[in-house]
């Protein structure tokens, strides 16, 4: 039954004219920031910062600095099931893929998809399946399904004929690191990632969710950056991509945690080698670019609801057949 659920996917062009579509989700940092009336400042002003951060990266035979753009492509993969007798759709995830322009040869280069991942579903699950839990006990608390539905759709997304036609490689997700953790600098240093930071103890929340989704994770603090960053991949972080490749991540996602967390991302002074990180900092530089991130987190909670209401209750048992089935064909 795993392959009765199957995934269509489209692109929308990320530039300084981009509006997000009625279907795009709002809480995603690309669809805020082009949000208002300073949208297309934001986004002019959020694009060269990363083409600016990229050819800062990737300066061998750059001397200028100008060498290579960056072309973004919001890719947005839907779900498509029967329910009922009748065909359904539902918009799983969104994330950025990248292609490099290489100015000088007039090559393209193709970047890692994964960047600015969202979902629907994971909304749901930390916007309405924590709460409702941490009511029920009294105290805070993990159920211990929490994120099982979520990881099996995206493993079965990337193993999905959508996702292999479109894309060679596997995703890498770069996210913020946790101001609930203690990171420790290792001598561990990459051209492109930089310096390596390990955590001490159990990973977060979010480690241990993006597990089920198949995912681990490395902290490493790019060259130039004054914080490290989270990369959640299968396989070889290392070894499995470019240096372009990487350079196009970290460019983005630092752009935009910049952007989202500049307490942590935009601090005038670097990560020490043992680092907490925190949103109280007040000793940091502001993007000029505008970002609500208050409405972010209330949008993430609605959107949460929507799915509960649209997906997960109306479509319950189904989605629990197909996550059965799915791990017996796994097992």
């Amino acid at each position: 039954m795993a392959n009765d659920f199957t995934f269509h996917i489209t692109t929308t062009r990320f530039d300084e004219d981009y509006s997000p579509s009625d279907d795009s989700r709002i809480t995603t940092n690309f669809a805020n920031l082009a949000r208002g009336e300073q949208r297309q400042q934001n986004l002019r002003n959020a694009l060269t910062m990363i083409d600016r951060r990229f050819n800062d990266l990737a300066h061998w035979d750059n001397p200028t600095r100008d060498r290579y753009t960056l072309e973004l492509e919001i890719v947005s993969a839907g779900l498509e099931f029967t329910a009922d007798g009748e065909d359904k759709t539902f918009p799983l995830l969104e994330v950025l893929d990248i292609q490099i322009l290489d100015r000088q040869t007039g090559r393209r280069h193709h970047g890692i998809v994964g960047n600015n991942f969202s979902s629907y579903v994971r909304d749901f699950d930390f916007s309405v399946v924590l709460p409702a839990a941490a009511e029920a006990a009294g105290r805070f608390t993990v159920p211990d399904d929490f994120g099982d539905l979520h990881g099996k759709l995206f493993r079965h997304f990337l193993d999905s004929e959508a996702y292999r036609e479109r894309f060679t490689t596997s995703p890498v997700i770069c996210i913020s690191v946790s101001t609930s953790k203690e990171y420790r600098r290792t001598e561990n240093h990459h051209p492109i990632l930089g310096v390596e930071y390990v955590q001490d103890d159990e990973g977060s929340l979010t480690d241990a969710y993006f597990g089920k989704m198949g995912l681990r994770v490395r902290y490493f603090m790019p060259p130039g950056a004054v914080a490290p960053l989270a990369f959640y991949f299968e396989g070889d972080l290392l070894c499995d991509y470019s240096n372009l490749q990487l350079a196009g991540t970290i460019s983005t996602m630092e752009t935009f945690q910049k952007i989202y967390r500049p307490e942590i991302y935009n601090a005038n002074s670097a990560a020490a080698s043992v680092y907490r990180p925190t949103l109280d900092q007040q000793d940091y530089s502001s993007t000029q670019i505008a970002y609500d991130r208050e409405e972010r987190n209330q949008l993430a909670r609605s959107q949460g609801r929507y799915t509960e209401e649209h997906f997960v209750k109306p479509h319950g048992d189904v989605l629990a057949q197909w996550a059965a089935d799915y791990s017996a064909a796994a097992a």
